[in-house]
């Protein structure tokens, strides 16, 4: 009902600054009020006033949350467009146009037809991340997991598992999943020296964090 009061209220000021103001002619009046009527029914028609105001992400910004590099990192250590190839692209597709939601429903509808794909569980906890503003949920926590069961020795689950713990801060969690797998890459890969430099930085921040003994 806020709606509606703003709406009369606003339409109330209008007409009395037309009058006091604009000092309409007394022939004009009986116009002005039935514009505003008029006004005040398309707002009842296409309008929505029972609905709580939200904020709005302007269309020129829809797409900031969607992290083309991270996608193409999946891409790289994941897939290689298999049979989750066309769900992760059609998600990676809205995630570009800024619908977080609508990215992850499509790798649901991916994992109804292939439940068992780790490559459509990673890519729903990259998803869910992003409609998170960057928060791993609950939901997240588990696509991530069940990645992990999927493909225990893949590096992409553990890889952006781990990139999505720290990123939240939870830099013990990140490096208990990132340190087998920096053990077990190829020396000299390009994905060792990335691994190697994080968990060095996580064991330093964790270092300056640790309380100081007696």
């Amino acid at each position: 009902m806020t709606g509606w009061f703003i709406a009369v209220g606003l339409a109330v000021v209008a007409f009395g600054a037309l009058l006091l103001l604009g000092r309409i002619p007394r022939s004009a009046r009986e116009i002005s009020a039935a514009a505003l009527l008029l006004g005040l029914a398309g707002y009842a028609w296409q309008g929505n006033p029972g609905l709580a105001g939200a904020p709005r992400v302007s269309r020129e910004n829809a797409g900031d949350k969607f992290d083309e590099k991270l996608a193409q990192q999946r891409r790289g250590l994941a897939e290689r467009y298999g049979p989750a190839g066309q769900w992760l692209m059609l998600s990676d597709g809205l995630g570009r146009q800024g619908k977080t939601r609508e990215a992850a429903n499509i790798l649901l509808a991916g994992l109804r037809a292939t439940p068992d794909d780790p490559n459509l569980w990673l890519g729903l906890g990259n998803a869910l991340v992003a409609h998170a503003d960057g928060v791993v949920s609950p939901g997240a926590d588990f696509a991530y997991r069940r990645a992990l069961t999927l493909d225990p020795e893949g590096p992409a689950p553990r890889y952006f598992y781990g990139l999505a713990l720290a990123r939240n801060g939870q830099l013990q969690a990140a490096r208990d999943v990132w340190a087998p797998l920096a053990a077990s890459a190829p020396a000299g890969s390009q994905v060792k020296a990335e691994l190697d430099a994080n968990i060095a930085r996580i064991d330093s921040m964790l270092a300056a964090d640790a309380p100081v003994g007696p």
